[in-house]
């Protein structure tokens, strides 16, 4: 067979993630937003990676406190107006080389909506589809190998606290479902905005595991966690962090 690859150095490896609208609280009390394309769901925990310099990581590292917000695929004009700002004052270098500027007051910005949060802090947006509700749980600094990038990056463990979901998305029948058909995320696959195509592009064969069998991946039997539900009376469990 004819070698069909070349090889390359890419500078990115964007290769196609949900974009997500992170809101933290500054030390005054303002909320900022966030913009990421670099996170992850396993269970109820999530992993996103930032900048250690970033106006996010600082906050987050302080209050241990956001919401991930995640858009739909016709939310892109929203997003672009806060693209390349910063909610820092001062602008670190790397920054001020992609052309950032700084912007205090990213809703105004954005247009986008605050909502008050349950169990957090920071507050949702109102427009986003699906809004959840974290806790920060550790860090890890990324490239340890490379003396003078050491750090520049960091992975953060979010345990999610609370989830809300648009109604018209939800699977019918289904007290705690998605209805994949219905969920449109906005995807950033090398700077650019995607949304996924209408058609799936075949069945699964993990969808033919009944969904609910993953919580016993996700609860714990000595530890309450939000959204658990009691296995006897069927209530739910909080489990959450203070406001």
């Amino acid at each position: 067979m004819a070698d069909t690859h070349s090889i390359i150095t890419p500078a990115i490896m964007y290769w196609g993630t949900p974009v997500v609208l992170i809101t933290t609280e500054n030390e005054d009390g303002t909320p900022n937003i966030g913009p990421i394309s670099s996170a992850w769901w396993l269970g109820h925990r999530c992993v996103v990676g930032l900048s250690s310099i970033s106006q996010t990581t600082i906050n987050l590292m302080r209050t241990k406190q956001c919401v991930l917000n995640l858009p739909s695929d016709d939310m892109g004009h929203y997003i672009n107006p806060i693209a390349k700002t910063t909610g820092t004052p001062e602008i670190p270098p790397a920054k001020q080389i992609l052309g950032y500027e700084y912007c205090k007051d990213k809703f105004a910005r954005s247009g986008l909506t605050p909502r008050e949060s349950d169990v957090v802090r920071p507050p949702r947006i109102a427009e986003c589809p699906v809004q959840m509700e974290a806790e920060l749980m550790g860090s890890t600094e990324l490239m340890h190998d490379l003396p003078d990038r050491k750090g520049f990056v960091l992975a953060l463990e979010m345990k999610i606290l609370r989830t809300h979901v648009r109604k018209d998305l939800r699977l019918a029948g289904h007290a705690n479902r998605v209805d994949p058909d219905r969920w449109r995320p906005l995807i950033m696959s090398f700077q650019q905005f995607y949304g996924l195509t209408a058609q799936k592009s075949v069945e699964s064969k993990l969808a033919t595991i009944e969904e609910e069998k993953y919580r016993m991946l996700t609860r714990s039997d000595v530890v309450a966690q939000g959204g658990d539900m009691d296995r006897v009376g069927g209530e739910e469990v909080d489990g959450v962090v203070d406001k």
